[in-house]
Order: structure tokens, then C-alpha cells, then sequence
């Protein structure tokens, strides 16, 4: 090792027989001589600190004192997760954990946050790697975390400010860990495998994620406030596809996908998941993310997208359209029984009832109507019942699922909290009944084969009932097509497509 650079002594090459004046950079980078080592990290200002705070710290403040208070006698160990190889040697973009985030607003990769009990009540501290800044070779030899590779970081001064929290080398942080014993320390795994292999798990590792999702069922009003804003970003982005969709009818669901993904990036951190640009028959594949197929007049689209804001709130809102701006009449019948559908499963949102309830006011619509275009042959009370279930071959899924900073939030909270429990005042959840008629099926009448319907919708429940997020959308057929109407009558979108 070299005491001046920090750089590991190279290995004789034959390329390079002087090797002792030459370091080695990285597998894509070729030797350099220590004369540039030396000159790549002397004379560099240091970037002054900043003073401004994460506006999510106050409230991921109060969330690590509610954890603590739940597992008081505990050091709880929440990493964010690490980079992800895409390719080779290429990564993929970094997401924070939700877990980790949501108590830090930390949007670092590698870090790790460990909550301690001490005698003046809970200690967080927040262990993020040192900064590949000048003052090592790192600098401009790590193509992963070098800051002329990549950028600049938060080191431990900038996190303990901008984050507002206690904050330490991540360098430290076995050794931390180790002083205090695997007895009381409770890590959420999966994340991190190094951090999971400091100590054995046991049965308190599930009962914090059990906790750390039941935690985030119940919004708060900046939780509700940051919804509500990637919700609003999301209407753009349907906008946006609406006025693409003359050019999507040469060019296929890729612009679709394209034109939605650029408001993502533009007014959030990303898309919540990935977008399902469906046209035509692919409408009846519930999980298309393919979105490879043609874009052709006469057939639907069905778009299932959501911004991810800054903050990692993201949205799920589906609208299904028709490419031309004008339902046909097969189209028409089936989407008007889909809305009927949403619609019961809406108005069954309120406090105290089950979290089924909406999917069951949903069923019950679905199974009238498909009886009556003479597709169930048997009355809804016989093929809704739990031993027939007929109805679901045109449906397959539930309606509804939590909402937040995950798209199906809160998965890990217990049955008797989330599905099979009671919705409660705070919750989010999509609304989302469909109707899928696959084109080879022949229990369907020709005329609606091919056809793939989903309306979904994000609802706040709400003291005294529930609020739609996502009304902003049309969904009424004569409505949709006015409003389809009036953003073509704007010109095409101002993308360079």
C-alpha cells in the first residue's frame, strides 16, 4: 500500500515494465503514472457545507420515535440496499429501500440507519460511506462512487445536516454493532447482505417488518399532500399520451411508455412501476409491460401508470381509451360496465367497513352485467359464491390495494390489518375493477373478444367517507371522449417525436 495515495501497490506487468511508477485504475480505466495520482487530488477547493434541511426530516423524526417506543429495548438496523448490476459492469438507477427512506428521507445508496436505546431515550444514527472526494485516489479511480465518475455524495458532515440526524461513518459500523451484542439487535432484512450477515436472524427481524408496514397505513397530511402531488403529475402525463397518441398510431405503445416515462422524470423521481401501454388485444393481458405492439385506430388503450414524486409517494391510476376518440358500441358496453363497477366499489369506501367491501360491490356489478350480456350463464348470487367464483375468468384480480411509497404499500402488515381487516381513516387504496375478454375465448361473443377494460382510480378514505385523488381524470364515456376531443384540438404534444 502506498502511504502517500492509499493506492495498492500494482503488480509487475510485462506491458508495463516501470510498473513501479504506474497505479492501476479499475478494469476500464489503463495505468496511470503516480506523478498524475498526485496531480488529480492536489488543488481542489473544498465545497462549502450546506445548511439546508430534507423537508421529510421532521417527520421521519416522529416515525424513528414511534419505532423505538415499539421496540424499546432493542438496536434496530434499517438498510436503504445496495446498487444493482443491470448489465455487466452498469448499474441500475439507485431506490432507496421504502422502509429506510420513509425514516430518513435518505436517498443514498449503501447506507444504513440504526436506532439504539440510551438513557436519554432513543439515539438514531445514520451510517453513510465517507465521500470519494479529492483527498483519496477514489476520486477518479472508482467508477461506482468516484465523484468525477459520478458526482458528489453527502459525506457524514453534509447527511448529519441535511438529514438532520446523527450521523457516522458506515466504515464504523460492524464495529458499532459488535460492541453492543447480537442479542438485542434487531435487523430488517433483505436489503443488504453484509449488514444481514453481521448477526443471526431472529423471530424480532419479521415482527419489524411486520411493524414498519402496519406503520404506514394510515397517511398522514404531508404523507396525503405528497400523493396528492405525484396524482396531480400523473393527470399531465395521461395528457401528454392523449395528444401523442396520433403519432403512437404509427409508432406503437413504445411512445406510449416514452412519452409517459418523460413526465415522470421531468416532475418526479420516476415512474412508481412499470407502465402498462396496452393497446388492443394486449389490453387483455392484466400485466403487459411489454408495450412493444402497434397502436391502432379503432382499438383501446389501456394505460396503467403513476408518477413516483421526489418523495417516493407514487400514484396508480388507469384510464382505458380508445385510440380514435370514439368508443364502438361493443367498447362502450363493456367499459360502461366496468365504471358501473368502480363506481359501487368507490361509494362502498369508508371507515369501519372491511377492505373487501369495495371489491365486493365491484363483483357484484361485474357478475349482473356479464349474466346479463349472456356470458355467466348462471345467476350472480350462484357464480359470486365463494365455491363457484365463475365470474373470475373475465376478472381476475382483487380491486383494490394500499397505496404509498410502495405501489401495492404496506405488504407486509398482517392479514387482519390490510386485507382481511377494516379500512380506516388515513388509508390509501386503488379502486380498480376490469374486464378482460381474451380473443380466442370462446365462452364470449365475437363482437367483445380482443376486449381489455381497467378503470382504476386512487381514494382517500376519509372520516366520514372517501375522497377521490384522481377524479381530475375523466371517466364518464361522453366525458373521456370530450376531453380526448379538447387536448387534440391543442395540436400535438411538443415532444420532437
Amino acid at each position: 500500500m502506498d502511504e502517500d495515495t492509499g493506492i495498492p501497490e500494482p503488480d509487475v506487468s510485462k506491458e508495463h515494465p516501470r510498473s513501479e511508477h504506474w497505479v492501476w485504475a479499475g478494469p476500464h480505466r489503463p495505468p496511470g503514472p503516480r506523478v498524475l495520482v498526485e496531480h488529480m487530488i492536489s488543488n481542489w477547493t473544498t465545497a462549502a457545507t450546506p445548511h439546508e434541511v430534507h423537508e421529510m426530516a421532521p417527520h421521519a423524526a416522529r416515525r424513528r420515535e414511534t419505532l423505538a417506543e415499539r421496540f424499546a429495548d432493542k438496536t434496530l438496523v434499517i438498510p436503504t440496499g445496495n446498487f444493482k448490476v443491470r448489465a455487466n459492469d452498469t448499474d441500475y438507477r439507485f431506490r432507496p429501500g421504502t422502509e429506510f427512506y420513509y425514516l430518513t428521507g435518505c436517498d443514498e445508496s449503501d447506507a444504513v440507519l440504526v436506532i439504539s436505546p440510551s438513557s436519554a431515550g432513543s439515539r438514531s444514527t445514520l451510517y453513510v460511506p465517507h465521500r470519494r472526494d479529492f483527498h483519496t485516489h477514489e476520486f477518479f479511480t472508482d467508477d461506482r462512487y468516484g465523484e468525477l465518475w459520478v458526482g458528489p455524495r453527502r459525506g457524514v458532515d453534509e447527511a448529519a445536516i441535511y438529514y438532520d440526524v446523527e450521523a457516522a461513518p458506515l466504515e464504523r459500523l460492524e464495529k458499532d454493532l459488535v460492541s453492543l451484542g447480537a442479542k438485542n439487535v434487531v435487523t430488517l432484512r433483505g436489503y443488504d447482505a453484509g449488514v444481514d450477515a453481521m448477526h443471526e436472524s431472529t423471530k424480532d427481524d419479521d415482527e419489524l417488518e411486520i411493524f414498519l408496514s402496519e406503520l404506514r397505513l394510515v397517511k398522514d397530511d404531508f404523507e396525503i399532500a405528497q400523493l396528492q402531488r405525484a396524482i396531480d403529475e400523473t393527470v399531465k402525463g395521461f395528457e401528454d399520451v392523449v395528444r401523442a397518441l396520433p403519432v403512437a398510431e404509427g409508432r406503437g405503445e413504445r411512445v406510449v411508455e416514452g412519452v409517459f416515462n418523460l413526465r415522470a422524470r421531468v416532475e418526479g423521481n420516476d415512474v412508481g412501476y412499470g407502465i402498462i401501454a396496452a393497446s388492443g388485444p394486449h389490453a387483455t393481458t392484466l400485466h403487459w409491460v411489454r408495450n412493444d405492439g402497434p397502436v391502432r385506430r379503432g382499438d383501446l388503450l389501456l394505460l396503467d401508470a403513476g408518477v413516483e414524486g421526489i418523495n417516493l409517494y407514487t400514484a396508480d391510476v388507469t384510464r382505458t381509451m380508445p385510440v380514435s376518440g370514439t368508443f364502438s358500441k361493443p367498447q362502450r358496453r363493456v367499459y360502461e360496465l366496468v365504471l358501473a363497477a368502480q363506481t359501487a366499489g368507490i361509494a362502498a369506501v369508508k371507515p369501519g367497513v372491511a377492505f373487501a367491501a369495495p371489491h365486493e360491490a365491484a363483483m357484484r356489478v361485474i357478475a349482473e352485467g356479464l349474466f346479463e350480456m349472456g356470458i355467466l350463464k348462471e345467476a350472480p348470487e350462484l357464480a359470486l359464491r365463494k365455491d363457484r367464483q365463475l365470474h373470475r375468468r373475465y376478472t381476475l384480480h382483487g380491486t383494490s390495494h394500499m397505496l404509498g411509497m410502495d405501489v401495492h404499500d404496506c405488504a407486509n402488515a398482517r392479514s387482519e390489518m390490510n386485507k382481511l381487516g377494516q379500512l380506516h381513516e388515513g388509508y390509501v387504496l386503488t379502486v380498480e375493477p376490469g374486464l378482460y375478454f381474451q380473443a380466442n375465448d370462446e365462452t364470449v361473443p365475437e363482437e367483445y373478444r380482443g376486449i381489455g377494460v381497467r378503470i382504476e382510480d386512487d381514494v382517500l378514505v376519509t372520516a366520514t367517507g372517501s375522497r377521490n385523488l384522481s377524479e381530475a381524470l375523466p371517466r364518464e364515456v361522453d366525458e373521456l371522449e370530450a376531453w380526448m376531443a379538447a387536448l387534440w384540438a391543442k395540436g400535438p404534444t411538443n415532444l420532437g417525436l
